[in-house]
């Protein structure tokens, strides 16, 4: 990458146990060109977390071990775990017609909400859609693809939920309901208005109910149209031409409306490692909604709201959902009773190019493979 990054390393005093090999690894995934990466490993060892990196671009101070980020499509697991929490609750039914609870959209009545949650539903993704031809369908204003050449000058923009339901409905739908899998950030947005039509209340008022206050989590915020983001925090930033020079932005402070319910959310890998451990231990969700939760659909291996990946011989088998927004990513992995977890942000210069996607992978691969082992078969999904 262009700009030079600070390589500045550090651990934490709290670990309980040493695992150098993880900690040479984050530092040698900072030189392939992550700004930063905050790591935090729950396994039959104990606890360790570390960090590598720079907090700020170009500065000397070390990278935050627990600091905020933005996790990008992660928050699609907690508006799935909502949902069916919900759903216990007896106030949604996974097989109602989702229209129901959203008729002023005239959604097509085969939509369920269980197809919202497992992005079978067909609707056509309001940021953008590659189609069979490879040809792409331009949705919002977004830091990816070629609408990343505007995005800077309007990352404060601010999007309406229902304003990017209609821009998807406006598009032919990609495939009858319930026929085919096609990740969609606009089946969340549905997914996050009916929570809220349903419950009168907030998706934020009603995540604090049902997750956050029950298993005590402060650093975790659903931030809306909202730019700011909690202190502390690693720097996020963003590489663009403008009049034939590049420039480099920090926009760790971006209105995350595009994306929504997509992949607004922001926390911190304790507050990962604390819910998802929980989730995948059966201490959030009935037996039987859980198990829902984890029975992936045939193409890609998508639950409600969670990706089911086999790492081959003795990998066995890990849940998780990671995510992308603007110079920041999350990583969070577990195995089927929560007893081990990997939760991680990494902070980069992101680009309309999406540069930094090999190295993604590359970081995806190389921590499975640490601390899951197994082969490790494709560990890649949609950024967003």
């Amino acid at each position: 990458m262009s700009a030079t990054v600070s390589t500045t390393t550090t651990t934490v005093s709290h670990q309980t146990h040493d695992r150098p090999e993880l900690q040479k690894t984050i530092e040698e995934l900072v030189e392939t060109g992550f700004v930063g990466i905050q790591l935090r490993v729950n396994d039959e060892r104990g606890e360790w977390v570390g960090s590598a990196g720079a907090r700020e671009l170009g500065q000397s101070g070390k990278a935050l071990a627990d600091g905020h980020f933005r996790i990008g499509s992660t928050t699609k697991n907690f508006i799935a775990t909502s949902l069916l929490l919900l759903a216990a609750e007896g106030r949604i039914g996974l097989d109602t017609p989702a229209g129901d609870h959203l008729h002023w959209f005239g959604l097509d009545p085969r939509i369920t909400v269980r197809m919202l949650l497992q992005h079978t539903s067909g609707i056509f993704n309001h940021t953008g859609e590659v189609n069979a031809d490879g040809t792409l369908e331009l949705g919002v204003s977004m830091p990816y693809g070629p609408e990343g050449k505007a995005w800077p000058a309007n990352r404060f923009k601010t999007y309406q939920p229902e304003e990017l339901v209609r821009l998807s409905l406006s598009r032919p739908a990609r495939f009858e309901p319930g026929t085919d899998w096609s990740y969609a950030n606009t089946n969340y947005v549905l997914a996050r208005l009916v929570i809220e039509k349903v419950t009168g209340r907030s998706f934020a008022e009603e995540l604090q109910r049902l997750i956050l206050g029950p298993l005590g989590m402060t650093g975790t915020v659903a931030p809306g149209a909202s730019p700011e983001i909690p202190e502390p925090y690693n720097h996020s930033y963003y590489r663009y031409e403008d009049a034939g020079q590049e420039k480099t932005l920090d926009i760790s402070r971006q209105n995350p409306s595009w994306a929504a319910a997509g992949g607004d959310m922001i926390s911190t890998t304790q507050d990962l490692h604390t819910y998802f451990s929980a989730l995948m231990g059966g201490k959030l969700l009935p037996d039987g909604l859980l198990a829902e939760m984890r029975t992936p659909e045939t193409k890609a291996g998508y639950g409600l709201g969670v990706f089911v990946q086999d790492l081959g011989p003795g990998g066995g088998t890990v849940f998780h959902h990671n995510g992308a927004m603007g110079g920041s990513v999350a990583l969070m992995y577990s195995t089927a009773d929560g007893s081990k977890t990997l939760t991680a942000g990494l902070t980069c210069v992101d680009d309309a190019e999406l540069s930094i996607g090999a190295a993604f992978q590359s970081a995806q691969e190389r921590l499975l493979g640490q601390v899951f082992g197994g082969g490790q078969t494709d560990a890649t999904q949609p950024a967003g």
